[in-house]
């Protein structure tokens, strides 16, 4: 006992509470971990000694091994359209996310005293947490994807505290790789009783113009005889405006701050401002929360569409799963802000959290860099898709999550619109109807200033069951047959792709005859990047582009995917080992695919793209008709194989793929080089592209994303290592074994090379190219100073790299 409390005592967060307001503790380092059962470990004498010491966010599946029994199913998938069940691999990554773990942390607050109080939050845990503080249950959520929290002040003692957690996750509870673990952070907050409430602030603004806005603020609270200062500030620092106020109903305070000449929120200038809440008590500060927001407007509208700030747009939007590629679902806000840099430089001006509530981090990203957010909530409502999904918990705990999902969010401007399902069976009969009003209703409530839509599949249900109608935004996955009907039959008068596209392909991949063709299958196992193959459900993303361009009423699109994500192999649902999908624009490494290229032509209006497909090293297939793709954003252009002209294409209307793209269906494949001239519409040479036959692989060469990292023990560099040959020619087809090592003030996190076929565990330090490339990440550990990374391969010079930790 005494042994193990001084074990406790090495790992001991002290909280000294002496502030006058509140304090915010995030728990981060040192938490014990064991995979398994443990039915004493939430006693707070257990002996956790011989566990394993882990980091918060944490996700214990990751570090896998794959294994193709841990998700084997025998199933018909209803989203597939299927109707006979077959054995599923790969549904859920084939990771070890099934099962049960144990988290453990010693923590100490000193000097409470007993006007304050101690709330303990989660900002998510995969999945069914229970906790317990001082073998005392706390509480527990079912939800895995929620933010919850608890007043955990009863339970704490005056030496020291063990907080447990118990996670537990059933086979069969999901669509996709979940994750496992407390994979987002858990903190704890100590603030007076008399104080602001926990998501209590919640700011609108009701009026915004360029000239003045109107900023509403009510603030819940507790306490009895106080008053509330609310002051913005502007991006600077400055106070723009202040208001103070003692009228207060029903524990909450109604402020109304004018700001003249406010910055607007918008992608293209996401200006953001924060409101200060000073709580007193006969004049004395006993609590101070500050909250960021930006001042814009909001409208939808009959046969007009979408506006932001008066002016009308389309959503140039993607779907993004919540894994993060090779470090799996533990948030890392490095790596969530070069997913979005990413999507910036393509155009991207919109993400859809799918199919889950998004994290606080992913949405703080998005107010600062840009981005407009379709706030998601479940893929199940009361009727199942999955044997163990959240259908087990819709009765019980749907408002609740709600309630929790929309306090926790509703002050971030990117937020335009939430969403109360993806999918769902319920879209057929009356119950369905009645379930979603009752969810749209809890919405308006807890939010009248923003609409809420569903992701209909089965649209032909929906527009006889009055399902869509009842909708404040009526969104189509896919469907591009019928959105003539729809939007006939709605009433709302715009419709929205709310998932559209679903094309395949894997990076570097192309297939030959190059041909239209839906959920075909490869003995590779891999799709051909000529971005030409989709799934039986979906359709090609030019098909998409003519609703978006000559349909008013369309109101944008979220292709899926943005990424690759963990899970879903389809079309190699049933191919051993297809661990990960094949959907993203851009692959599990985060590396563009060349569908990448053809949105950037028409998203990026800032920069002209010209890219040109495939590679040109096809040893074996000299004489061979080898298409050549161009996707730009210039109207026509001229392709030369080694110095003769291949003729010059224009974009035309004869089917939806000469509109978009720039195709030479006849080239005969010599190796050497292809040249690509792009003109304007004036017949100008304004551009070119060149693509070469490489030779042998040579040497590695390396490419951070960034130049320096923060000492926090937690910001990460993704580099991305490529070969080239003699000459400095990329060498495409490459597939080398590759070793990593780092030195310095930082270390080997993981890599990737976006194969969705690889089972090589990203966390050790060697993996093989596909393609000719892949990406290693390095983290930063606590201290300053450099951190060194050496790439290695037999037969080829080896490359390094020195990036700077800073604080």
């Amino acid at each position: 006992m005494y042994l193990k409390r001084a074990i406790f005592l090495i790992l001991l967060i002290s909280i000294n509470v002496l502030a006058q307001t509140r304090q915010v503790i995030e728990l981060k380092q040192d938490w014990k971990f064991y995979k398994g059962q443990k039915e004493e470990a939430f006693k707070k004498d257990f002996n956790d000694s011989k566990w394993e010491t882990v980091s918060v966010p944490h996700d214990w599946a990751i570090y896998g091994p794959f294994d193709k029994e841990i998700d084997k199913q025998t199933v018909a998938i209803e989203q597939n359209g299927e109707k006979i069940p077959t054995e599923k691999t790969g549904r859920t990554g084939a990771l070890p996310y099934i099962g049960e773990g144990w988290y453990r942390k010693t923590f100490n607050i000193s000097n409470l005293n007993e006007k304050q109080k101690v709330l303990l939050t989660f900002d998510g845990a995969m999945s069914q947490p229970k906790v317990f503080i001082n073998g005392k249950k706390v509480g527990e959520w079912n939800y895995g994807y929620n933010y919850f929290y608890f007043d955990v002040t009863d339970f704490l003692e005056s030496d020291y505290n063990v907080l447990a957690v118990h996670i537990a996750n059933l086979g069969e509870s999901s669509r996709w790789y979940p994750g496992a673990g407390l994979y987002r952070k858990v903190q704890l907050i100590v603030k007076n009783k008399e104080s602001i409430n926990h998501w209590g602030t919640y700011i609108t603004t009701p009026k915004a113009s360029k000239d003045l806005a109107k900023v509403n603020v009510k603030t819940k609270v507790t306490g009895n005889d106080i008053q509330l200062l609310t002051t913005i500030l502007d991006a600077q620092g400055s106070e723009v405006a202040s208001n103070k106020t003692s009228t207060i109903f029903n524990n909450e305070f109604e402020q109304n701050i004018p700001v003249t000449s406010p910055n607007l929120w918008s992608p293209e200038n996401p200006y953001l401002y924060k409101a200060v809440s000073k709580l007193y008590k006969n004049g004395e500060l006993i609590d101070e929360y500050t909250t960021r927001f930006g001042i814009r407007s909001i409208a939808y509208e009959a046969n007009k569409g979408f506006s932001l700030n008066g002016n009308v747009r389309k959503f140039k939007g993607v779907c993004l799963h919540h894994d993060l590629g090779p470090i799996g679902v533990a948030i890392n806000r490095s790596a969530l802000r070069r997913q979005l840099r990413i999507l910036k430089d393509m155009g991207v001006d919109a993400i859809r959290s799918s199919h889950n509530m998004p994290s606080l981090e992913q949405l703080e990203l998005c107010d600062e860099m840009g981005f407009m957010f379709l706030a998601e909530s479940f893929d199940e409502w009361a009727r199942p898709k999955v044997k163990n999904g959240y259908h087990l918990y819709f009765e019980t705990d749907v408002e609740k999550d709600l309630v929790n999902l929309i306090h926790a969010t509703r002050n971030h401007p990117c937020i335009v619109m939430w969403s109360s399902g993806n999918e769902v069976p319920d879209q057929f009969g009356a119950e369905g109807v009645k379930r979603a009003k009752r969810l749209q209703d809890i919405f308006h409530r807890e939010d009248p200033t923003r609409p809420v839509t569903v992701g209909m599949d089965r649209v032909d249900q929906t527009m006889k069951s009055g399902f869509g109608a009842l909708l404040d935004i009526p969104g189509l996955n896919y469907r591009v047959h019928l959105y003539e009907e729809a939007f006939e039959k709605f009433p709302q008068g715009f419709i929205l792709g709310s998932e559209t596209a679903s094309t395949v392909s894997s990076r570097g991949v192309y297939k030959f005859p190059v041909e239209k063709a839906s959920m075909k299958q490869y003995d590779d196992f891999q799709c051909s990047s000529y971005d030409l193959e989709y799934c039986s459900w979906s359709n090609l993303p030019d098909d998409d582009f003519v609703l978006q361009d000559d349909k008013p009423w369309v109101i944008g699109e979220f292709v899926w995917t943005g990424f690759d994500y963990l899970g879903e192999p389809t079309p190699y649902d049933d191919k051993w080992p297809s661990r990960s999908s094949y959907f993203g624009i851009n692959d599990l490494a985060g590396l563009p695919k060349d569908r990448f290229y053809l949105y950037r032509s028409r998203w990026n209006t800032k920069e002209e793209t010209l890219h040109v497909l495939p590679h040109w090293n096809w040893e074996g297939r000299e004489g061979e008709t080898t298409p050549v793709f161009v996707y730009t954003s210039y109207n026509s252009a001229e392709l030369f194989v080694n110095g003769k002209s291949m003729g010059i294409q224009k974009k035309n209307n004869e089917t939806p793929q000469n509109r978009y793209r720039l195709m030479w269906m006849d080239v005969k494949y010599e190796p050497g080089t292809i040249k690509v001239v792009a003109f304007d519409d004036e017949g100008n040479p304004v551009d070119k592209k060149e693509i070469h036959t490489s030779g042998k692989p040579y040497k590695i060469v390396l490419d951070p994303d960034v130049k320096q990292l923060k000492a926090n023990g937690e910001d990460l560099a993704f580099v991305t290592v490529s070969v080239v040959d003699k000459n400095g020619v990329p060498c495409p087809t490459a597939n080398n074994q590759l070793k990593f090592k780092v030195k310095g003030e930082g270390s080997y996190r993981a890599a990737c090379n976006g194969d969705a076929t690889s089972l090589e565990m990203f966390h050790l330090p060697t993996m093989k190219l596909f393609n000719g490339k892949l990406v290693v990440l390095v983290q930063s550990n606590t201290k300053v100073g450099d951190i060194h990374l050496k790439v290695s391969g037999k037969g080829l010079k080896a490359a390094d790299f020195t990036i700077k930790s800073v604080l």
